[in-house]
């Protein structure tokens, strides 16, 4: 009876004829870079509320800009107010020129017993002080100032009828630095008119500062 090799610790297998080698296939390699894509992923999404963040704040930045640019402009236009034009009581500038209108008031007739003139329509006299705040003297003239009606009418002052006033220091009135008078222009008027602005100016070649009568 035959019987089969015995096996042992020096007994070594052959594989079968016409069969190669069976080797176990090991875990599949690990691609390189899961890591980093996934770290690049979560740094990402955290930094976007950042990002956005900033651009509402870049967005928030240009439109006060915007309004502060607009009220600037406004205010160096109108003078002391920057948020409505300035009116009688507010303080505007022109040239070396301050001027503030105080009051106005309407009359028919002007000046006194003896030497008196009747307006064609209606006289408005409006009240001014002018400060010169330059650093030489400047005349202030009546003339160079302007009204405008709601109608954006142009009218001009009446001089002729300012030495009628014994204070109007209207007809030209030359003010030192540092010096103020208080003046008054005066404007004859239909009675249908409704004054909308007054247009003070330094001198006649001056951009002039507007005043709102309403």
């Amino acid at each position: 009876m035959a019987y089969p090799p015995a096996s042992g610790p020096h007994h070594q297998a052959h594989p079968s004829p016409g069969y190669p080698p069976y080797h176990h296939p090991g875990p599949p390699p690990k691609k390189k870079g899961g890591a980093l894509k996934w770290l690049l992923i979560i740094g990402a999404l955290l930094l976007l509320p950042v990002g956005c963040a900033a651009l509402l704040a870049g967005a928030d930045g240009d439109q006060a800009g915007t309004t502060s640019a607009t009220s600037e402009k406004v205010g160096a236009a109108g003078g002391a107010r920057q948020d409505t034009p300035p009116g009688i009581g507010d303080l505007v500038k022109d040239g070396k020129f301050a001027f503030k209108i105080t009051k106005t008031e309407k009359r028919t007739t002007i000046g006194g017993e003896f030497l008196s003139k009747k307006a064609q329509g209606e006289f408005l006299l409006v009240h001014v002080t002018v400060k010169n705040i330059g650093d030489e003297a400047q005349a202030f003239a009546g003339s160079a100032q302007k009204l405008y009606d709601d109608r954006g009418r142009k009218f001009e002052a009446d001089d002729g009828a300012a030495i009628y006033l014994e204070d109007s220091k209207s007809l030209y009135e030359d003010i030192n630095p540092g010096n103020s008078v208080k003046g008054i222009v005066l404007f004859d008027l239909a009675k249908s008119v409704k004054p909308a602005y007054v247009e003070l100016h330094d001198s006649v070649f001056s951009e002039g500062v507007k005043v709102d009568l309403k």
